[in-house]
């Protein structure tokens, strides 16, 4: 049986391939230290868990949900974005509960982009912007980010390009994977381009309150409903990342025409989850704190593994990863290096664009005395 066409443009995902190289070094009784996934080992909070085990036994439960969530989870979504980022969204039509990100991403370019359409990608980003446009016939076009100018794009790319097939941008501040933190200013210079040349803004938003003391939204700069859309996740936030729930908010309309391809795509997110998701958004300032202090702790493990290895990186830096520059000019030497010989695994940057080819990932989604014996093992 032949295959769909899309399958030559896009790989197996570089986690899921890389994953059964580690189980098969672990059947081989070899305890490897994954610092590659940003999966958060840390829990829910107490309550929320409960939530979540109460929520099976409740009536309905068990039965199909709205392809819209709940309005109680749409209400407490508008009262968090106005809380945490200062942002006003209507629950009735501005606010889609998704099942991840990635499954936004997909909706949104199945209900946006035609086979030949042009999409501004980060040229380090999530791979996942570049695999989707590229299953929907789209071709991916990568826009420059400024090493020197902390990541911040070079504008001066955007100047030169041709408009004319170009549909969509995606942007992602705090960036992943080089932990930039953004500002309000780049994100009103993307808004201003998106408005003047008809472009739908895609704005990846997971990470804002990872290592972050200024949360930023799209929908924060003046007359950014007109051309945007916002991703955002419990995820990282609430480390609920195998829970699969996060939101799209955006003007009405938009909400719509990605509504439209998530109806036929599946039957709503069970209810139990949607309850709980409401008790996490409903957490107060606390649980950032203590989040935070627990990745700073594991932020300075990480900056001293980075030393035995002799790489370069910025302390400064937001999200669930440290990005740093190897001392050599392939990583993957440095890379298979570790996880054959120490049994460590380290992302390499290459996986996240071709610029990446130079730079490693760590992720900080694990505990400290995991990070120490890493750095024994070196």
């Amino acid at each position: 049986m032949q295959t769909a066409n899309r399958l030559k443009e896009v790989q197996e995902y570089y986690f899921s391939a890389k994953l059964r190289e580690i189980r098969a070094l672990e059947k081989e009784g070899k305890e490897v230290l994954n610092l590659g996934i940003g999966s958060p080992d840390l829990l829910p909070p107490n309550q929320v868990i409960e939530q979540l085990k109460m929520g099976s036994d409740l009536q309905g439960a068990n039965q199909y949900q709205s392809y819209q969530g709940l309005p109680a989870f749409r209400e407490a979504i508008a009262e968090f974005s106005k809380r945490q980022l200062n942002i006003v969204l209507n629950p009735e039509d501005e606010i889609l509960p998704l099942m991840g990100s990635k499954e936004g991403i997909a909706h949104i370019s199945l209900a946006y982009l035609n086979k030949g359409d042009q999409v501004l990608i980060p040229e380090l980003g999530y791979p996942t912007y570049t695999s989707v446009t590229k299953m929907v016939e789209a071709e991916p076009i990568y826009y420059p980010l400024n090493e020197s100018d902390d990541w911040c794009p070079d504008w001066k790319f955007f100047d030169q390009l041709d408009y004319s097939k170009i549909k969509l941008i995606y942007l992602n501040y705090p960036h992943m994977p080089t932990g930039a933190r953004g500002s309000q200013k780049i994100l009103a210079k993307f808004v201003d381009i998106a408005i003047k040349h008809k472009l739908l803004l895609i704005h990846d938003n997971p990470y804002s309150f990872i290592l972050n003391d200024q949360p930023l939204s799209i929908f924060s700069v003046e007359g950014s409903k007109t051309c945007a859309l916002e991703l955002n996740s419990l995820s990282k936030s609430f480390n609920m990342s195998g829970w699969r729930v996060g939101w799209l908010s955006g003007a009405s309309e938009n909400i719509k025409n990605v509504l439209r391809i998530k109806s036929n795509l599946d039957s709503g997110m069970y209810q139990p989850i949607q309850r709980a998701a409401i008790l996490a958004l409903q957490q107060d300032e606390r649980w950032f704190e203590q989040l935070n202090h627990t990745y700073k702790i594991r932020r300075n493990c990480v900056f001293r593994l980075l030393d035995k290895l002799n790489c370069a990186y910025q302390k400064g830096q937001s999200g669930l990863f440290v990005w740093a520059q190897a001392p050599m000019m392939d990583v993957d030497v440095l890379i298979d290096d570790l996880l054959v010989n120490k049994h460590i695994f380290i992302t390499p940057g290459h996986i996240f664009g071709a610029k990446g080819r130079r730079y490693l990932r760590v992720s900080l989604c694990a505990p400290a005395e995991i990070f120490e014996q890493a750095i024994l093992r070196l």
